[in-house]
């Protein structure tokens, strides 16, 4: 739903990025300590105003190939490694069967044991979608499918559409319900539509593996081969109603509050009260469609498409929902497309480590209680908080300084960092899983329930006020994220650790790495997105005319700096889609030095290990983002990821940034010395 596509994070969180944010393989399963600044990833053989990036992370390129199960690998990976590692430990001790455990140790122990279980659900075979195919055959005429969808939905599939809940953006206390355009098996709209020759390979690529698929169900050749054709012409038609991802960043473009019956007047071959009924929605009159013209063109599926076409493609997107808990034939043909094609990945993870994935995805405030215990003393959170009351009085300053904006305007920005909530480590009540069921030796039947548990509460926040205590990540959770309907920055424990924050290390290191992380969050409630929102949450014009038609020029700024930047082989990255996150990037880097400076001023650092304060602020932003990616990856995440690739995120913005030329004695002609230098915030 949107409102996971507003909150702005660190990292791309989506399901095709999984493979990014997964552990590397090692022969070893001890937890090993993580290091913030080293001297020894840097390359000083490189000129910082050369190429401050591999001057950063030279050597630590060179000396860490990316992992056979990777299609990347990086400072983030390394600390989630660390995570995992940790819970496997966690769930290592819970899986094992004991009458002394607690329930919420029950349900993640024998959640895991049963993912662990391989020979066990190889012996189920497809069983476990059994009752699902079965309703799928079963129905004989179109009016039966809104029932069907609901069905299929409160499963986890994502068939047609997506629905559930969401904060009215024009009344951010409500929770409203709300509709929006899904339903795809490739990881954007564009993969449907783009007609170059790498699009049109990774279309046919995807034919066959659904084709495969199929065969594995128990087609023949040819049929699985025509109903493969079947699933790819009504998905290209779901993809050609949908919006484009730069548009969608837009939010008033997908916000658009309608009444049910106004909704039924889109879609009259769609039962929209069928629907409601059969996923046991609370009562509602009012909802939003963030985007109408992907409703008509559902309904024009729906409409045109013959039944048992329509049964073709649900009986697909149940499989492939359910693909990575089936016996190892479907796991692996599911990995030899979204792992190896899309992504360049050699091998699979080891099963312990998508396991302990799967846990933390459906049970991970279950799970994060034992990992807080674990690894967040209480001083990491008050140290955090600390660090988040300097950087947001270095933003109050910067605002207030700000040439640009006028008064009146530059009252309510003030008036909005004023309002921003700190949620640090952990919620403050965890989530009660006592409805839900998880029953040893059932792995797709626990990841079953845990989707029905899930939709069942989202669904039932409809009508209710927003709950801004709660959380859109687990507590093991490497990344961050700013909600702007909500007015809050989240930092999970996951995060809070080397190389990202480390209590024994300066604070010139410290700011240069979390406290710009915290920075870009902070920024992210004034960027091109968060900007729209007020000190409430509700999507809201604060802004006087001339003042927006100036911050709109300073973007354009960014737009036109990233856009030149090249990706992969002839692939640039995309200006207008990343420019949440490189104003926050930019910005956020500014606020946490003017934060170190202030913090210096009263508790001065002398030079490390050769280099200044300021020095170490700028290598320490640079290390965090030490990655390299595989060609297809890199491809990938140009297309759908709103954030630029690492290289970019170090050199572009500290080419805008003059406190990082005086650091390191930059020429005026240095590349890294970027003319005009693009500034917001």
């Amino acid at each position: 739903m949107r409102r996971l596509a507003l909150m702005a994070g660190i990292l791309l969180v989506a399901g095709f990025a999984a493979q990014a944010q997964t552990s590397r393989s090692s022969s070893s399963d001890q937890v090993k300590p993580m290091v913030s600044f080293d001297v020894n990833a840097m390359d000083k053989s490189v000129d910082p105003c050369n190429d401050f990036y591999q001057y950063a992370c030279g050597d630590w390129l060179k000396n860490n190939a990316i992992p056979a199960d990777q299609p990347s690998w990086g400072r983030f990976n390394e600390l989630h490694e660390h995570n995992q590692l940790v819970l496997r430990g966690i769930l290592d001790k819970q899986s094992a069967a004991s009458s002394a455990r607690s329930s919420t140790d029950q349900k993640i122990g024998d959640y895991y044991y049963s993912c662990m279980d391989e020979p066990g659900i190889n012996a189920k075979g497809t069983a476990p979608i059994k009752p699902a195919l079965e309703r799928i055959a079963a129905i004989n005429n179109k009016g039966q499918l809104p029932e069907l969808i609901g069905y299929l939905h409160g499963n986890g599939a994502h068939a047609l559409f997506q629905f559930g809940s969401e904060p009215d953006a024009k009344d951010s206390m409500m929770e409203i319900a709300g509709t929006d355009q899904g339903g795809l098996g490739l990881p954007d709209r564009d993969y449907y539509l783009k007609s170059d020759e790498k699009s049109v390979a990774l279309r046919k690529a995807y034919v066959e593996h659904v084709t495969k698929t199929f065969e594995l169900m128990g087609e023949s050749p040819a049929q699985a081969a025509a109903d493969a054709n079947t699933v790819m012409t009504i998905e290209t038609a779901l993809a050609t109603a949908s919006m484009d991802r730069v548009e969608r960043r837009d939010p008033n473009k997908v916000y658009h509050k309608m009444t049910t019956a106004q909704l039924q007047e889109l879609s009259p071959a769609f039962l929209w009260k069928d629907y409601f009924a059969a996923i046991n929605s609370p009562s509602f009159t009012g909802l939003d469609v963030a985007v109408p013209d992907f409703v008509k063109g559902m309904n024009q599926v729906v409409a045109s498409s013959n039944l048992d076409d329509l049964k073709t493609y649900l009986r697909w997107q149940t499989v492939h929902h359910a693909a990575q808990l089936l016996p190892t034939a479907f796991v692996d043909e599911n990995f030899n497309f979204y792992g190896k094609t899309l992504t360049g990945a050699k091998e699979l993870r080891p099963r312990w480590k998508r396991c302990v994935q799967f846990t933390n995805g459906d049970l991970g405030e279950a799970l994060g209680q034992a990992y807080v215990a674990e690894e967040f003393p209480p001083e990491s959170k008050a140290a955090t908080l600390k660090m988040v009351h300097e950087l947001e009085a270095a933003l109050k300053t910067d605002i207030t300084a700000i040439s640009w904006m006028t008064p009146e305007t530059k009252k309510q920005a003030l008036d909005k960092l004023e309002h921003i909530d700190n949620k640090i480590g952990y919620p403050d009540k965890w989530r009660d899983y006592r409805t839900l069921t998880i029953v040893r030796g059932d792995a797709l039947g626990n990841s079953v329930r845990a989707s029905q548990f899930e939709f069942k509460r989202r669904l039932n926040k409809i009508g209710k006020p927003v709950d801004r205590s709660e959380w859109g990540m687990t507590p093991p959770t490497v990344n961050a994220y700013y909600n702007p309907q909500e007015n809050n920055i989240n930092f999970p424990a996951g995060i809070l650790q080397p190389p990202f924050y480390d209590p024994k290390i300066d604070a010139a290191v410290n700011f240069g790495a979390i406290g710009a992380v915290i920075g870009h969050e902070l920024t992210h409630g004034f960027d091109d997105q968060g900007s729209q929102f007020d000190a409430q949450g509700n999507l809201h014009n604060w802004w006087t005319a001339k003042d927006r038609e100036q911050f709109d020029s300073l973007e354009a700024c960014f737009v036109n700096e990233y856009d030149s930047f090249v990706a992969i082989d002839d692939v640039h990255v995309r200006g207008k889609l990343t420019l949440g996150e490189n104003t926050a990037d930019n910005g956020g880097m500014h606020i946490a030095h003017m934060a170190l400076l202030d913090v210096l001023a009263n508790s001065p650092e002398k030079p490390t290990d050769g280099f200044t304060p300021d020095q170490r602020f700028f290598v320490g932003w640079g290390q965090v983002w030490c990655e390299s990616e595989r060609p297809e990856y890199a491809r990938m995440l140009a297309q759908v990821d709103e954030h630029s690739p690492s290289k970019y995120r170090v050199n572009g913005v500290v080419g805008n940034m003059p406190e990082f030329q005086k650091a390191f004695g930059c020429q005026a002609d240095a590349p890294m010395v970027r003319k005009p230098a693009c500034r917001t915030w």
